[in-house]
């Protein structure tokens, strides 16, 4: 378990109150821009799913769902880890044209999260997925769909600024982008750990987009895992910024390009998942019934700590914590919700 560390001398920009107030003003603002900048339609969306539908996110794969049975239903129910798979199912079955998408206020549970600063086992986020052309499928669409959703940041910002003064001590966020790809950054900092690494870049570059997670790096080892099934490896990545208060990256959302039936294919193997080709899910896809898409996860806790000026992101979502890390909130004065 990674330590809680509250940086010495941090007192939090808004009382307990004006928290509470600016959180709620936050997702309002920052939901309402981002659908209206990516043509997205807000629809309503499972805290649980099926677990024989292959719908649910794996993560890492290492990762347990929260499971239960319901006695009127056969098979087992999965507490969602995210709605990667589901959405894209969705933009299907509601008949969604090309540009257009939805988004949802997602809940999870992540049993198995490290508990820290930045990682609860309550997850929040908003999901978007939406339909693109064959077309799209490039990283310069990635690209400019991710520079829309820094400029969604950045707008949000700056009402909170003008309805909350006090964070105009926080500074503003950098909406120049750096690209930059897993495999560049081995290159650069081969010594350093994949999070050292994003620390590293990120320090100098506030605004980033790491691209290319979950294939092998020449080192032989993925920067970092991704599941097989919705991302295509080559055309995806985590927009990260620089957190000021806690001095490290912090990554705001992961998204990319969806696989193809090819790219599922190829990556279903590489990883060792072929089982999955028989899933209700995945036999859709390999045989070309859903639609390309893009999307992505981004948090909503994250985006709150980033945009208020937070150390621990208990301060701004309520969950359970371990003993260590009570105490060192309490000791510092840092009140959890």
């Amino acid at each position: 378990m990674e330590k809680t560390i509250i940086p010495q001398g941090y007192a939090p920009c808004l009382n307990l109150y004006d928290t509470q107030k600016a959180i709620g003003l936050l997702k309002r603002l920052f939901e309402d821009t981002l659908g209206g900048a990516l043509h997205l339609r807000r629809v309503s969306a499972p805290l649980f799913v099926e677990a024989a539908s292959g719908l649910n996110d794996d993560l890492n794969g290492i990762e347990r769902p929260v499971a239960f049975d319901i006695p009127s239903v056969e098979g087992e129910a999965q507490v969602v880890h995210s709605l990667a798979k589901w959405k894209r199912l969705a933009l299907y079955r509601y008949q969604f044209s090309v540009g257009e998408g939805l988004y949802t206020d997602m809940n999870a549970i992540r049993r198995d999260e490290t508990l820290d600063n930045l990682h609860s086992v309550y997850v929040d986020q908003w999901d978007w997925e939406k339909v693109i052309a064959p077309r799209d499928r490039t990283a310069e669409h990635l690209k400019e769909t991710v520079r829309t959703i820094v400029r969604a940041v950045a707008d949000t910002q700056a009402t909170l600024r003008a309805v909350f003064p006090q964070l105009t001590a926080l500074p503003l966020v950098d909406t120049e982008v750096s690209f930059v790809t897993t495999q560049e950054l081995e290159d650069r900092y081969p010594e350093l750990t994949p999070k050292q690494r994003e620390d590293a870049w990120v320090k100098e570059h506030p605004t980033t987009f790491l691209m290319g997670i979950g294939g092998a790096l020449k080192s032989g080892k993925p920067h970092d895992g991704r599941a097989p099934d919705y991302d295509d490896w080559s055309l995806n990545g985590d927009i990260l910024f620089w957190e000021p208060v806690l001095g490290r990256a912090i990554e705001i959302s992961s998204m990319g390009i969806r696989v193809s039936p090819e790219s599922l294919d190829r990556q279903l193997t590489i990883a060792g998942c072929d089982y999955r080709r028989q899933l209700p899910f995945h036999k859709m896809l390999l045989e070309g019934k859903l639609p390309l898409t893009m999307g992505g996860g981004i948090g909503q806790s994250r985006l709150c700590m980033l945009l208020l000026g937070k150390a621990h992101i208990g301060e701004v979502q309520a969950s359970i914590w371990d003993e260590e890390t009570l105490h060192a909130c309490q000791e510092a004065g840092v009140i959890l919700l």
